[in-house]
């Protein structure tokens, strides 16, 4: 069969850090695609701030760069579990993958989880062991460690015959050679293993029209461009196809513009054909998964599996005392909008309404996935509460089944006992350990998605921050008895509304540690600190001292306060209890009680105490 010979198509998969958008960055530098005076960014295909911030990659990016006679079709995609939806549909456009593994960390369970997704899809896979010049890198351990993977994850023959490519993406070199000092000072190792290697797609341009969306993006000036890539056949501007949607049903439009890929632009082209990646405008109802054809030969590719969301949250409009101070938009219209608006590109998430107009239940992959949006609305002027997260529990052939996750945990050897005892305590079950014998020991667990929410703040504690914790969906199993994990302590909830003053602070240090710092504004019902004990207690953190005219023998002694803990908008949203909502605004983050009034919330707490009876 006739093959494109001039065009290769791959994705690079690896865990979230191993350094692929890194690698992506020397690839396009090398291969010339810019001017010798064009300025690039570190990390180019990162694009939106909260991806260079955090140094993750969450939406796929394609891109393309030509080697001699070959354009390289190349997708950058997401390292983490929850935008694994993603993932999934990238590995339909492409022939081969670039599997990234870090020399030192080697395997981790998003590794396992984005290679599981490229084997079922019988792609060809080169295998480049990245940041070989790390120190304490071991690249053959790491080799055999991505070999047992394979194999037990079903690779097939061939799959298992993969090329291995030892590279430092910083320095953009390549090799070979596992030993660092043999680098060659290029990358010309791994174009030529990708032009050797992975299959060139197969020209049957002159065939009936296939072409499938795999990606949506939004533009304000043609709408939703669908990008995906012509299976068969030949696309052109102006002509009418067909569309053949995910119901059943059969839209016709007409290709207003078709956009090519090249280096970090997307070029306008008048066709494109069999094995090309490109994006198509014309169709406002565009989804991810629909075939385009020809009028006058409809056959649909198969749908594209997309995975269903794990957890769930309430999303509110800000009730609260300070609604309406910090945001431009708090309005439930705004919010609801703006929710919508996401679902046209995110095809992991699900909206739906609530019997309030005010709130709206949002599903998505996990708590990464729900907070990048909130980080995203916070940062366009959205004021928004949001209530605790909920793993989203199904019947599956009439047994109740929960979300499992894959954990996999780097600690010193002194912290292992504690961590196993905290994890086996929320219903974990320990799959692995390995000791490196250099002082690190490796711990796999399979624990219940509800077991993990709010861990992270314990895990820290517990290792005294030197431990390291990554997991990733795993399968749905039948559901664990009993209460697992949540907080086990109680919250310091203010009495009044004022501002937080030194005297009202050092008078409630003892009772536990403090959220805010003097000076902050604070209403009635507004979490103020952790108690040291299970039940919560009302505090007055606005306290006065008033002055008289005594004086005191101790006046001369300075009194120094506690550093108040401040939380990340992940750890605010894990800390919440059943009863609270984190108020998110473009400047704060603040956790309350739903209720706020004190009387009103004791009146509550006695009525259900007596409904239990």
């Amino acid at each position: 069969m006739e093959k494109r010979e001039n065009i290769r198509n791959i994705a690079i998969i690896a865990h979230v850090d191993h350094g692929k958008t890194t690698l992506v960055d020397q690839l396009l530098k090398q291969s010339g695609i810019f001017r010798t005076n064009e300025q690039v960014e570190e990390r180019a295909m990162d694009s939106n701030d909260i991806e260079r911030e955090r140094g993750i990659t969450i939406l796929a990016k394609n891109t393309a760069i030509q080697y001699k006679e070959v354009k390289i079709n190349i997708m950058d995609t997401p390292g983490h579990a929850d935008f694994g939806g993603e993932v999934e549909r990238i590995m339909k456009m492409v022939d081969g993958v670039l599997l990234v593994v870090d020399a030192y960390e080697g395997c981790m369970p998003q590794t396992r989880f984005v290679l599981k997704k490229a084997l079922e899809q019988q792609l060809t896979p080169i295998v480049v062991v990245n940041k070989i010049d790390r120190p304490f890198a071991r690249p053959e351990e790491v080799v055999d460690e991505v070999l047992e993977l394979f194999i037990e994850l079903d690779a097939n023959e061939e799959q298992l015959e993969f090329p291995v490519i030892y590279a430092s993406g910083i320095n953009g070199t390549a090799s070979t050679d596992p030993d660092p000092d043999r680098q060659e000072d290029n990358l010309e190792t791994l174009y030529e293993t990708i032009v050797d290697h992975i299959p060139a797609p197969i020209a049957n341009q002159d065939q009936p029209l296939q072409f499938q969306v795999s990606l949506l993006d939004y533009n304000d000036y043609v709408g939703r461009i669908g990008i995906g890539r012509i299976f068969r056949g030949t696309i052109k501007v102006g002509q009418q196809v067909a569309l053949l949607k995910l119901d059943g049903s059969v839209k016709k439009f007409r290709v207003t513009k078709l956009f090519g890929f090249f280096g970090l632009k997307r070029l306008e082209i008048e066709e494109a054909y069999a094995g090309d990646l490109i994006a198509v405008s014309g169709m406002e109802d565009i989804n991810v998964g629909e075939t385009i054809c020809p009028i006058d030969h409809q056959e649909p590719l198969p749908k594209l599996h997309i995975d269903e969301p794990t957890l769930q949250m309430t999303f509110l409009v800000n009730n609260s005392p300070f609604a309406g101070r910090e945001g431009k938009f708090i309005t439930a219209r705004k919010v609801e909008e703006r929710l919508r608006s996401q679902l046209q590109t995110d095809v992991s998430l699900r909206v739906e309404n609530t019997e309030s107009p005010d709130a709206w239940i949002v599903s998505g992959r996990g708590e990464l996935h729900l907070s990048i949006l909130i980080e995203n609305m916070r940062r366009e002027g959205f004021e928004l509460q949001v209530s605790k997260p909920e793993v989203i529990v199904k019947e599956i052939d009439g047994v109740k089944c929960e979300p499992m996750e894959r954990v996999q945990i780097d600690v010193p050897e002194a912290y292992t006992g504690p961590v196993i005892e905290s994890l086996s305590a929320r219903k974990g079950n320990m799959q692995d350990m390995v000791n490196n014998g250099n002082g690190q020991v490796r711990l796999t667990f399979i624990i219940p998605a509800r077991g993990l929410l709010g861990y992270t703040t314990e895990f820290m504690t517990l290792t005294h921050g030197y431990g390291i914790i990554n997991h990733t969906f795993d399968s749905y199993q039948p559901m664990k008895e009993g209460k697992i994990g949540g907080r086990h302590v109680g919250v310091l909830v203010s009495m009044e509304t004022g501002k937080s003053t030194v005297y009202g602070t050092m008078q409630v240090e003892d009772r536990g540690t403090i959220f805010v710092a003097p000076g902050t504004d604070i209403y009635e019902g507004m979490i103020v600190g952790e108690h040291t004990r299970e039940n919560d207690i009302t505090v007055n953190i606005t306290k006065v001292k008033h002055a008289t005219n005594v004086r005191s023998a101790t006046k001369d002694q300075t009194a120094t306060m506690k550093k108040p803990r401040t939380m990340s908008l992940e750890e605010a949203i894990e800390y919440l209890s059943d009863d609270e909502y984190c108020e998110i605004t473009p400047i704060s983050i603040r956790l309350r009680k739903k209720i706020l009034d004190k009387n009103e919330r004791e009146r509550i707490a006695k009525k259900k105490k007596y409904a239990d009876k």
